[in-house]
């Protein structure tokens, strides 16, 4: 029975991330759609607490499967590429619709289904890191869970601000997709030891997230986010000198 909870688990993840993409998509046609931004928000962040646990739990109780890994990336590829790539989407066509020059016209959908480039860096992500072996206690880019947590956060938070400058949604896509595939190391969460040296990174990263949160609470996602990629930056130079 024990083998089977960490690939429960991993469905959880995925019906979250089914719920994220419906509320996403949902918001994409509505005129006040922050409501559902942020149900597209807790969702994306519940599919990540279920990716986080179904790991811990088939560690826990040493139920690895071939199955359970590639129902994993599947799972991910829902939560962290498709629900993501809906809300830039829908960001994009939101904002180039406020322009005159866009309307009735076939670049308005053009420029929006712009967005669905995400979800095919973020296949492309996964798929590198299922045959990486490098990346068993740190990322060789940004992992699609934080990107996915930034792009919902972003929407949830400034989805308003957005509409009026989609030059800023039309560059934070290919950034993002860059980030998903570059050779940049990043840490990630996995404490060897609680002691301070070594970890410094990933304690910063925490109180500093912790501050956030406490300050702007939904607002301090996408800025969490970009906290974790400046920090990963940052230990990287200071790592090669």
């Amino acid at each position: 029975m024990k083998k089977h909870i960490p690939n429960l688990l991993t469905i959880c993840n995925l019906l979250c991330g089914c719920m994220a993409a419906y509320h996403a998509f949902y918001s994409s046609v509505l005129c006040n759609p922050e409501p559902y931004y942020k149900y597209a928000l807790f969702f994306v962040l519940m599919a990540a607490v279920f990716d986080f646990l179904d790991g811990f739990a088939a560690r826990l109780l040493k139920a690895y499967s071939p199955v359970g890994k590639q129902l994993d990336s599947l799972a991910d590829m829902i939560s962290f590429g498709l629900a993501p790539a809906i809300i830039a989407m829908g960001l994009l066509r939101r904002s180039v619709h406020h322009f005159d020059f866009f309307e009735n016209n076939m670049l308005l959908w053009s420029l929006g289904c712009g967005g669905f480039i995400i979800a095919a860096f973020s296949a492309l992500r996964l798929a590198k890191f299922n045959v990486d072996d490098r990346q068993t206690d740190s990322f060789i880019g940004l992992a699609v869970p934080a990107n996915a947590i930034f792009w919902a956060g972003l929407a949830n938070s400034y989805s308003a601000q957005l509409a009026e400058f989609p030059i800023i949604v039309i560059l934070l896509i290919p950034l993002s997709c860059f980030l998903l595939v570059c050779n940049l190391p990043m840490f990630s969460l996995k404490f060897k030891h609680f002691g301070w040296k070594g970890n410094e990174f990933q304690f910063i990263l925490i109180i500093c997230s912790a501050i956030l949160l406490i300050f702007l609470r939904l607002d301090a996602f996408a800025w969490i986010i970009v906290l974790y990629v400046l920090l990963s930056v940052i230990k990287n130079i200071f790592t090669k000198k």
